[in-house]
């Protein structure tokens, strides 16, 4: 990897599954980068927490989306459909994490502008190595959007 990112990552995971939040907080954990890792348990209690992030502490909206697409009460792929009516969210970068490999579900997601459809690992070894890939292509050499509100 090459220079550590300076500033604090913010990224938003979209999970209802705990083991899965666990080991993708480990991965993180493993890394020499400050990432602080926001959860939400469905796409509703995400898109709340934008809002109030967009109301109320524009300076704390995260850098990064990491959705899963089968979530309780609201799915991913409605999750991606509401962000696009909330400015300035449409520009967020989201990153699918599921297990799914439907075909579907891949050009769907793609369909509604997610930034990269990843497969979840199967364990902590895997997930550290995808959780390096995210960090050093998104962070480290990609230039990402500049969310104003």
């Amino acid at each position: 990897m090459s220079e550590p990112v300076e500033e604090p990552i913010e990224i938003l995971l979209v999970e209802d599954n705990p083991g899965d939040v666990r080991l993708t907080r480990e991965a993180f954990k493993e890394l020499s980068v400050d990432v602080e890792l926001c959860v939400a348990t469905d796409g509703k209690e995400a898109l709340d927490l934008l809002s109030e992030r967009r109301d109320v502490r524009p300076a704390s909206v995260p850098d990064l989306v990491l959705l899963d697409l089968n979530l309780p009460r609201m799915d991913g792929f409605e999750f991606l459909r509401k962000i696009e009516e909330m400015p300035p969210f449409g520009q967020l970068p989201v990153l699918i994490l599921t297990s799914s490999t439907a075909s579907e579900d891949v050009l769907e997601s793609y369909d509604l502008a997610a930034n990269a459809y990843l497969t979840k690992p199967t364990g902590p070894d895997e997930y550290t190595s995808m959780v390096r890939s995210v960090v050093n292509f998104w962070f480290e050499h990609a230039t990402l959007p500049s969310i104003a509100t």
